[in-house]
């Protein structure tokens, strides 16, 4: 038996006389949360990592069971940076980036539920996602990873290399995901109550050869890996945290309009107006929809980092609902 209340903040899991927490959200920690973006300070990055882990809190007082999600770029191009004899491959530079970030975020969030007596501890779950060899994506690489090249590099490296804003780049693919093969112990960590930190940089993009699983070059996008495991774990409600308060259309403009509230197909209109772009929201909304297409009753929201629970509220945020 399930009991709801009217904004979400106690509804639990009743069977067999066992009480347990029973909705699950997964929280998509936003870029500028892990590394400073350009031309912010440090003071400014410690402020939005602060105000995700006050997200963390709120909604684990709510009684959400909470798996977080994260980006790495910025930590993957800095091995990279480094690994000028290529020892590493892309999978394992995406490992890597998993278990340093996961740690921190771990030793953070251990520190402020045990001051704040909270039962619930982190687990990091090294997730590793099956992705088809076939995908399009690899036929037209375009993601950059990695620093900027030297004319030498560009010569010599055996890679894929797109001139970006700054310079040559490598660039690799973004397949879709496909499953999650990790997902069972993610679901057993959740139901033990454990914050699961998982997904980071996307996952590990895996294929199956030959009954074979092995790492492949490429990077799954945060976001769309996000949508898909909420939609794997059942999840309650995604939530893509970023640098805006809300979604908006005609960004910057004398036009620009804010939306707190969009239907799947008004967001699919405004996609495919190139309202959103690939580099920046598109991913996002495009994986907003991916969620509630294969969940109609998951609560798909965008809001910035502190605005979670007033966004699951509807007093925040833009929340993406399924067509009436």
């Amino acid at each position: 038996m399930r009991l709801f209340d009217k904004n979400g903040e106690s509804i639990k899991h009743v069977e067999a006389g066992l009480l347990s927490v029973s909705r699950i959200v997964v929280y998509a920690i936003g870029g500028n949360a892990l590394a400073p973006p350009r031309g912010a300070s440090g003071d400014e990055h410690a402020m939005i990592l602060a105000q995700v882990m006050s997200d963390v809190v709120d909604l684990l007082e709510a009684d959400w069971s909470v798996v977080l999600t994260h980006g790495n770029g910025p930590q993957v191009g800095a091995l990279m940076s480094v690994d000028s004899d290529l020892i590493h491959t892309m999978d394992e530079w995406v490992a890597a980036t998993q278990g340093m970030i996961g740690h921190t975020l771990s030793l953070q969030l251990n520190s402020i539920l045990s001051h704040r007596h909270r039962p619930e501890r982190t687990a990091v779950v090294l997730t590793r996602v099956l992705v088809d060899s076939s995908d399009e994506a690899f036929s037209l690489p375009t993601k950059p990873v990695g620093p900027i090249l030297s004319a030498e590099e560009v010569m010599v490296r055996d890679w894929d290399i797109a001139t970006t804003i700054n310079g040559p780049r490598r660039v690799v693919a973004s397949p879709m995901p496909i499953s999650v093969l990790d997902i069972d112990v993610i679901r057993t960590l959740v139901q033990q109550r454990a914050v699961v930190i998982c997904g980071g940089g996307g996952g590990i993009p895996i294929v199956n050869e030959e009954k074979q699983f092995k790492g492949i070059p490429s990077v799954i996008d945060k976001d769309r890996l996000s949508a898909l495991l909420a939609t794997e774990l059942g999840a309650e409600a995604l939530i893509i945290s970023t640098g805006v308060d809300a979604v908006y259309t005609d960004f910057g403009s004398e036009m620009q309009k804010e939306h707190r509230a969009l239907t799947v197909s008004q967001a699919e209109k405004y996609l495919s107006e190139g309202q959103f772009p690939d580099g920046s929201m598109g991913p996002k909304i495009s994986s907003m929809i991916q969620a509630v297409r294969h969940s109609p009753t998951m609560r798909s929201i965008l809001c910035k980092p502190g605005d979670a629970l007033s966004a699951l509220r509807e007093d925040a945020g833009t929340t993406l609902s399924h067509d009436d």
